[in-house]
């Protein structure tokens, strides 16, 4: 969501009123879809649909989990999985650039949001093997660690999770893995630009469909950073924190950049709306 409303913000005219139009159309399943008709909103879609039996089949498209060993164990040979992000996001590009079915479209927009984010956390393109975990550890999902909150509890996380709530700094779920509301995502998306804008180096590299140049950005930081000073089911260190949550900061925040790119790219502004907007497709456009 904080990647989506980054992009949002950065879309060209043209590409934003259709990616609104195409958001708001209702799609199967409608029920679901009803809850997510904007363009923030829609995309965690493909996660409150991944369990429905019309969807599982799109269950292994969020990840692309490249195996890595740090003891020597062997690589398994499945890794990663035949069907993944990389295989799925161009699929969904091809979708927007050449269909003429809006339900179509609309879907493979909700999945070209969610995925885009999806493969610049690290650990959903990893999976560290071990002598224990001598398949992956699934992205860290079968690794817990212990944080602690503000009243001072001590709880039990996967990795996996800890890093998808950006060590615990993003707007939070409900109870029942409800969506946080989304006047926290746009505070927490204005602070973040604040502190990464679009001058950053590094996050254009060139290509706006780079999925995976992207997908092996987050598999070096997994392999160097993620795992690093980590002890299972203990405490995660405070220095661990203050390493890491500039990286997952980063990274949402580059999504979001890169997701604007990729769509100003498919829906690049008209001649007569460029000069209005040319300082936005400047900043999508061009290294921050």
């Amino acid at each position: 969501m904080i990647a989506a409303k980054i992009a949002h913000d950065k879309l060209n005219a043209k590409a934003k009123a259709e990616a609104d139009r195409l958001c708001a159309i209702s799609i199967k399943p409608f029920g679901v879809t009803a809850k997510s008709l904007d363009f923030i909103q829609a995309s965690h879609w493909p996660d409150d649909v991944r369990t429905l039996p019309d969807f599982t089949y799109t269950a292994d498209y969020h990840f692309v989990d490249f195996p890595f060993s740090q003891d020597g164990t062997e690589l398994p040979s499945d890794l990663p999985k035949e069907q993944n992000a990389l295989k799925a996001l161009p699929n969904y590009i091809d979708v927007l650039k050449t269909s003429h079915d809006d339900a179509e479209k609309a879907e493979a927009l909700r999945f070209v949001i969610h995925l885009v984010a999806d493969i610049h956390q690290p650990l959903h393109c990893s999976s560290r093997v071990s002598s224990k975990f001598t398949e992956g550890d699934r992205g860290g999902n079968d690794l817990s660690v212990t944080e602690t909150d503000l009243e001072g509890q001590k709880h039990s996380k996967k990795l996996h999770s800890f890093w998808d709530g950006g060590l615990d700094t993003f707007p939070k779920m409900g109870t029942h893995f409800e969506p946080p509301p989304v006047t926290e995502v746009e505070t927490a998306a204005a602070n973040l630009i604040q502190k990464i804008p679009d001058t950053d180096p590094g996050w254009d590299t060139g290509d706006p469909f780079d999925f995976n140049g992207w997908a092996q950005e987050s598999f070096s930081l997994s392999k160097q950073q993620v795992y690093k000073d980590l002890t299972p089911r203990k405490a995660v260190p405070q220095s661990y924190i203050q390493r890491c949550t500039p990286i997952a900061e980063r990274r949402v925040v580059w999504a979001g950049y890169r997701l604007a790119k990729l769509l100003n790219t498919i829906w690049p502004a008209d001649t007569v709306d460029s000069g209005a907007n040319s300082h936005n497709v400047a900043q999508a456009e061009h290294p921050r």
